[in-house]
């Protein structure tokens, strides 16, 4: 009988490779291409040079260590990190609530960060906060109120938060065109960004704290793979294996938010990746959360990548919106592997 992921054991640690292998190469291409392609080796040696002295290499211009160092890396290594912490997000949310259309979309957490944003750009700044860390905060307003909803009896029912989630979201999403009807010309800008997401204006000093909670959650996770794999047996079997599931999945639906609110409140709201990635990187090499999440974290980061470069490259001089081509790019892929999954099984 064929195994049910197209992955087999003994190939994992070549595909583990090839993934990490592909990180350096995907960043430098993605810094080396845009609007002005430059040379890839002055790419190298400019990263190179900042990374060893701090100062670029003599011999190249300006203007090309301006694109390369203060433009296009920042945001490419943005791309990195919030793709990589959506895809983990999305797959906490889908093992905690036992769905596999669960991503911090369904569950109303982008929704809550683009609302509270955009509240801020249409409205002016509230309690000092401003679009980050109202983003952020709304974010984890948002999870708070979806755990309250989607509750009973003290307990958290998995079907009853999505479905609150999905209701919130729903609400939330109208309040957000609401304020979008309202604004002036000027802030239209400020809002598609929030709505569509976007890596660019990236700098250095935004890179720091989403980068330590993502790397310093998706370390907490795998830690805790052998519990989430037991979630997956159902609430019984856990709860017989000596874990407190409901505190455990509280837990766990706080570090999605934080994950999510992290990379929402500097990179706006990007849609589809918390929902392929997880999917189709389980499609490949199963459920094990020991063999899937540093695979999740590596896809999704270096699918944003790509999905930046073709923002930045498929029409010049127009950059398109994230959210249009993570959908575009990511669902022909995930219909093929699932075509492939099923002729499998």
């Amino acid at each position: 009988m064929r195994s049910p992921h197209l992955i087999s054991g003994r190939r994992y640690p070549l595909l583990a490779a090839l993934l990490l292998a592909a990180v350096p190469v995907l960043l430098v291409a993605a810094v080396t291409y845009g609007a002005v392609d430059l040379p890839a080796a002055d790419v190298w040696r400019v990263i190179t040079a900042h990374l060893t002295t701090g100062r670029p290499p003599a011999d190249v211009s300006g203007i090309d260590n301006e694109i390369i160092w203060n433009s296009r890396a920042p945001r490419t290594v943005l791309a990195l990190i919030a793709g990589a912490g959506l895809a983990v997000a999305g797959a906490v949310l889908q093992t905690v609530v036992r769905n596999p259309l669960a991503d911090p979309y369904v569950l109303g957490i982008t929704s809550g960060a683009s609302l509270a944003a955009v509240a801020v750009i249409t409205l002016g700044s509230v309690a000092g906060l401003g679009v980050s860390g109202a983003a952020f905060a709304g974010a984890c307003a948002t999870l708070a109120l979806v755990l309250a909803l989607g509750s009973r009896r003290g307990a958290l029912t998995p079907t009853r938060l999505v479905l609150a989630g999905v209701a919130l979201s729903y609400l939330l999403q109208g309040a957000t065109s609401y304020l979008q009807l309202r604004a002036q010309p000027d802030q239209l800008a400020g809002i598609l960004f929030w709505l569509l997401g976007s890596v660019a204006g990236a700098r250095w000093s935004d890179l720091t704290a989403p980068a330590v909670i993502v790397v310093a959650c998706t370390g907490w996770l795998l830690s805790q793979a052998r519990r989430l794999n037991a979630l997956l047996l159902g609430d019984e079997t856990a709860a017989a294996l000596g874990i407190p599931v409901h505190r455990f999945r509280l837990v766990l639906l706080a570090v999605a938010a934080l994950l999510t609110a992290a990379v929402i409140a500097v990179a706006g709201g990007i849609a589809f990746v918390g929902l392929i990635v997880p999917h189709a990187v389980r499609l490949l090499v199963g459920p094990d959360h020991r063999r899937t999440l540093p695979l999740i974290a590596m896809t999704g980061g270096l699918f944003l990548v790509a999905a930046d470069l073709a923002a930045r490259t498929l029409s010049p001089p127009l950059e398109l919106p994230l959210g249009i081509l993570t959908a575009t790019l990511g669902t022909p892929f995930f219909l093929w592997l699932l075509r492939r999954e099923t002729a499998v099984a």
